[in-house]
């Protein structure tokens, strides 16, 4: 899953949201409550996430918020699974 967020120590936290976001490597003491949503839900794939941002360091995350179903696959595990419990009793 390829993100916009670039960790490093060597230039200062910046949200140039949606093309970039630059973060420090590391969370501190004060991301559990200082967390904003940053920009939309997106979908990537197979899943929708969001970047969150601590407002006082600047240290960021993609969040996955849920993972979209693949009907598909579902279906035809479906269809596996009611083969499977099929009984074959001989005659």
């Amino acid at each position: 899953m390829p993100t916009i967020v670039t960790y490093t120590d060597r230039t200062p936290p910046a949200n140039r949201y949606p093309h970039q976001i630059i973060s420090p490597p590391r969370a501190g003491a004060c991301c559990f409550s200082e967390m904003e949503e940053v920009g939309t839900p997106q979908q990537d794939d197979r899943w929708v996430f969001q970047y969150r941002r601590c407002q006082r360091c600047g240290f960021a995350v993609r969040v996955v918020l849920r993972e979209i179903p693949d009907t598909t696959l579902a279906n035809s595990l479906r269809k596996e699974l009611a083969r499977s419990f099929v009984r074959n009793i001989p005659e």
